[in-house]
C-alpha cells in the first residue's frame, strides 16, 4: 500500500465569502464596492489590444508600479505589486517571517493570517482584542518574529490611530511590521508617511475595495527599497509573471482617476453613516466602523437567525461561527438603494 499521504502538506484552508448569483439579490457579504470601476478602466477594456495576450506580461509590472508610485508621491523602487493583496501578503510572509520566534496578530482579524502561518510553518501568537474589539498596542511590545494587523481591522472595522501604529513600529525595530490597509480609503489615515521614517514597515493596499476591481485581483505593498527588493527576489523565485496584460492596463487607469476614486469613496462613506443610524434605530449595536462594512450585533435576536432570514430573501451578509464573534454580522455597504432595502426588510423582520 502506498503511504504517499504521509508527505502531503495538509492545512486548514481559508474559507472565502460566498459568491451567490441570484436574480435581484443584494450582495453585502464580501466587502466589494457597489459602484463600477473608473470610466478609464471601461475604455481601456473596450480598446484592449488582444494581440498582447500571446505575449508574456512585463515581469516587473513597471507601468503599474510607476502609476502607483506617482499617485502616492513615492519612488517606484518603493512599490511591489501582486495578484490582489492576498498574494502580496503571502509573499511578505514567505520573505520576512522566517525566525523561530512567533509572529503576532490579533485573535479577531483577517482569517488568512493563521492559514499562511500554518502552511509556511511559521510560529504565531494571537493577541486578544479588548472588550470593545480594540487592538491593545502594548500586547505587541514583546519579543517576536514580526507583526501584522489590518487597519481598519477586519471584520470589526475599528480604526487604530496612527500614533498607536507608530508606537507598535517603534517597539519592533528588529522585525518587520505589516499594516494591512485594505479598507483605509473609507475614512482612515494611512501609515504610508511612516515608511520614510521606519525601514521595517510595509504598508499593503488593494484595488479590490475602494477602486472597484475585486474581480481583477490587484494589490500592492509600499515600503523601504531594500524590503521591496527582498520581496521581488522571492516573487521571481516563485512566479515571475504575476500580473497579466489586462490587469496591468486596467490597473493603471484605475489609479490615475483620482476624482472618480474620491467620489465613489465619499458615496460609500455617506451610505455607511446613514446605515449606522438606521441600524441603531432597529436595535443593533456596533463599533464605529471606518471601513466599507459594519460589524453589528442585535440586542435580542441572534445573528445567525437574522443571517438566515436575510439569505432566504436573497440578501447576503457575512456570518462567522467563531468564538467571541458568533453573534455578529458583517454587513458590507452597498448602494444607498440596497441599504434602504436591507433596513426595510430588517424593520419588518424584527418587528420594529
Amino acid at each position: 500500500m502506498s503511504n504517499w499521504e504521509e508527505y502531503v502538506r495538509t492545512v486548514e484552508p481559508y474559507v472565502p465569502g460566498e459568491q451567490p448569483n441570484q436574480p435581484d439579490m443584494i450582495k453585502l457579504n464580501t466587502n466589494e464596492n457597489p459602484y463600477p470601476p473608473a470610466p478609464g478602466v471601461v475604455e481601456a477594456l473596450k480598446n484592449f489590444e488582444t494581440d498582447k495576450l500571446r505575449l508574456y506580461p512585463e515581469p516587473t509590472c513597471k507601468v503599474l508600479v510607476d502609476a502607483i508610485a506617482d499617485y502616492y508621491g513615492i519612488r517606484s523602487s518603493q512599490v511591489f505589486t501582486g495578484v490582489g493583496s492576498d498574494d502580496v501578503l503571502a509573499m511578505i510572509f514567505m520573505t520576512f517571517f522566517n525566525s523561530k520566534k512567533p509572529i503576532l496578530f490579533p485573535d479577531i482579524t483577517y482569517s488568512f493570517y493563521d492559514v499562511w502561518a500554518d502552511m509556511l510553518r511559521i510560529p504565531f501568537e494571537t493577541k486578544a482584542l479588548d472588550d470593545d474589539f480594540q487592538i491593545r498596542k502594548e500586547d505587541y511590545y514583546g519579543e517576536n518574529g514580526g507583526v501584522v494587523f489590518p487597519n481598519p481591522n477586519a471584520p470589526t472595522g475599528i480604526l487604530m490611530p496612527l500614533s498607536e501604529i507608530e508606537d507598535i513600529i517603534a517597539h519592533n525595530r528588529n522585525v518587520i511590521v505589516v499594516v494591512d490597509e485594505a479598507y483605509i480609503d473609507f475614512g482612515g489615515e494611512s501609515a504610508l508617511p511612516l515608511i520614510e521614517k521606519y525601514d521595517n514597515l510595509l504598508v499593503v493596499q488593494t484595488f479590490s475595495k475602494s477602486r472597484s476591481l475585486a474581480g481583477m485581483r490587484l494589490g500592492f505593498a509600499m515600503g523601504n527599497e531594500k524590503l521591496i527588493r527582498y520581496i521581488n527576489d522571492v516573487k521571481y523565485s516563485f512566479n515571475s509573471y504575476t500580473l497579466n496584460q489586462t490587469a496591468l492596463s486596467l490597473g493603471v487607469q484605475a489609479i490615475k482617476d483620482r476624482e472618480y476614486f474620491e467620489e465613489t469613496c465619499a458615496k460609500v462613506i455617506a451610505t455607511r453613516e446613514w446605515t449606522k443610524c438606521e441600524l441603531k434605530k432597529l436595535g443593533f449595536s456596533f463599533g464605529d466602523s471606518m471601513s466599507n462594512f459594519i460589524f453589528a450585533t442585535h440586542e435580542r435576536v441572534p445573528a445567525k437567525e437574522i443571517f438566515e432570514a436575510l439569505r432566504e430573501h436573497n440578501i447576503f451578509v457575512r456570518y462567522f461561527s467563531k468564538p467571541r464573534i458568533s453573534n455578529y454580522l458583517r454587513i458590507s455597504i452597498g448602494t444607498q438603494q440596497e441599504m434602504e432595502r436591507l433596513t426595510a426588510f430588517l424593520a419588518v423582520f424584527l418587528g420594529e
